[in-house]
């Protein structure tokens, strides 16, 4: 058994108590056998102190005996002999073990005890006030980001991609994608914003035609028949330019321009039918199937997975920087959760729960786990060890038992005299 420098001082306190209940006894016993030898060489020599003092020694040495045969008999057999139901740890140790489990198992992790002492300690709110504290936050912080750094690196790369990939896939299989993006478009047509968004398409576009007239040119006398002369190519060329230009303009500068109603109605026409329509949210549902399945998905998920490690790996080390971002978001959380009295309970609650689940689930565990511990002790080890946990207080016993024994011989003797 494992031997602690606690027990060793206990041990040495145990000891020193010991010879001093031991050494009471003797001298009373010393006392008690002077004043015999005393009589017995002088029987006319027998005056009342003497008597008293006698009766006195005869009755402390007869008390402290019995308490200690008493106290020693717990532990092992008096003198060496195996007198019947003496050293009784050493011969019950395992129903000690299992009344013990018993015993811590339904007094101290009794549910309601928990409850009464969980009640008043408000957990959460001694949990928000110590994570308001920026030496805390940063302490959290660093270890929450150390531990995933780590974390991540005692995984293999391909594992770990592998992992990453699958559960990116999974999640974006089942969301469904043509009311999400039904959900965006929607939103984007919110206070007209589509039409800021026609604003800058127009503008796009305008700029597109202006840089690459030439090109256009190019392209029409390149389509043209050989017959059709130059000079009808660059007539065509600028009528086309120009009508571009002018219907941009006139679409820019005018609210109420035809093609801005067309816009906003078959946008709105597609948004419905990305909620409703059961071809087009097949369609999309396909489309999102074929691009889960390009390579360009898992080259995807190593790039994130790459970028991830990289960002983390610079916290591993004992000197890593603090991870401010995260710092934030714990003070931000502290903040909230003292602000609430309502999350403050919230916490606690779940705290409850979670403690009391616990303990009721491993409640047993605990009364077996001590009664197979007390089991595997040596019976001789075990007996020694209690000893020494309780055995200082047991000596007081011994030294009570003494002194009670020689004041009732007292007691006892003055009685007889005022009798007689």
């Amino acid at each position: 058994m494992l031997v602690v420098k606690e027990d060793t001082e206990k041990a040495r306190l145990y000891a020193i108590m010991r010879r001093r209940a031991t050494g009471l006894l003797a001298a009373f016993a010393l006392l008690f056998v002077g004043v015999t030898i005393l009589v017995h060489l002088r029987p006319d020599f027998a005056p009342f102190w003497v008597r008293l003092v006698r009766a006195t020694a005869e009755a402390a040495m007869v008390g402290g005996l019995a308490d200690w045969f008493a106290v020693t008999a717990l532990f092992r057999h008096p003198l060496g002999i195996p007198i019947p139901h003496t050293a009784i740890v050493a011969h019950r140790k395992d129903r000690i073990g299992r009344s013990l489990g018993n015993f811590v198992g339904n007094n101290f992790l009794a549910r309601e005890v928990i409850a009464r002492q969980l009640a008043g300690m408000r957990l959460g709110e001694r949990a928000a006030r110590w994570l308001s504290e920026p030496t805390h936050q940063s302490r959290v912080a660093r270890a929450i980001a150390g531990g995933v750094a780590r974390a991540t690196e005692s995984v293999p790369d391909d594992e770990l991609q592998e992992s990453v990939h699958a559960t990116l896939v999974e999640q974006l299989r089942k969301a469904h994608v043509a009311p999400l993006l039904g959900d965006l478009l929607a939103l984007a047509t919110t206070d007209d914003r589509h039409q800021e968004m026609l604003d800058r398409l127009v503008l796009l576009v305008s700029r597109v035609v202006h840089d690459n007239k030439e090109l256009i040119r190019v392209r029409i006398a390149e389509e043209s028949p050989w017959w059709v002369p130059n000079v009808v190519d660059d007539k065509l060329y600028e009528k086309i330019v120009a009508g571009i230009e002018r219907t941009l303009d006139d679409v820019s500068a005018n609210d109420a321009h035809p093609l801005r109603a067309q816009f906003d109605h078959a946008l709105r026409d597609f948004t419905d039918k990305l909620h409703n329509s059961p071809e087009v949210i097949a369609r999309a549902e396909g489309m999102k199937e074929r691009l889960l399945a390009h390579p360009a998905v898992g080259e995807l998920s190593g790039a994130l997975l790459g970028a991830a490690r990289q960002s983390l790996a610079k916290y591993a080390g004992p000197d890593a920087p603090s991870p401010e971002p995260l710092e934030r978001a714990l003070a931000g959380i502290a903040e909230r959760a003292l602000a609430s009295e309502q999350l403050l309970q919230d916490i606690d609650d779940a705290v409850e729960r979670l403690v009391l689940g616990v303990v009721d689930q491993y409640r047993p565990e605990v009364a077996e786990l001590i009664a197979r511990t007390v089991e595997g002790w040596d019976a001789t080890d075990a007996s020694r060890k209690i000893e020494v946990q309780i055995g200082r207080d047991l000596q007081f016993i011994r030294i009570n038992g003494t002194l009670v024994g020689g004041l009732v011989g007292l007691v006892l003797y003055l009685v007889t005299v005022l009798i007689g």
